[in-house]
């Protein structure tokens, strides 16, 4: 299991259509993954658990992979996340 941390810089921060983009990056992957904010931690790959945290511009999150691709993962999302969730 690894994990890192990202900060959201695109204007909207995690919602609907970024939101979209990341669930569907996440589900190409075998691992387990997870995004955590505060206390809270949801399936990254459940568009209703990520959109439930709220992640805001600014907001910095936790990745969490678990699995026989999970640096790939963490690669992947992260490089999603700073490229302002264009493809």
């Amino acid at each position: 299991m690894i994990s890192c941390d990202v900060t959201i810089t695109n204007s909207v921060g995690l919602h609907a259509r970024p939101a979209t983009f990341f669930i569907q990056k996440a589900n190409t992957y075998k691992s387990s993954i997870w995004v955590e904010k505060g206390n809270r931690r949801v399936n990254a790959k459940s568009l209703l658990g990520v959109l439930s945290l709220g992640i805001a511009n600014g907001a910095t999150i936790t990745l969490i992979a678990d699995g026989q691709d999970e640096q790939d993962a963490l690669d992947g999302l992260t490089d999603l996340i700073q490229k302002g969730f264009e493809n």
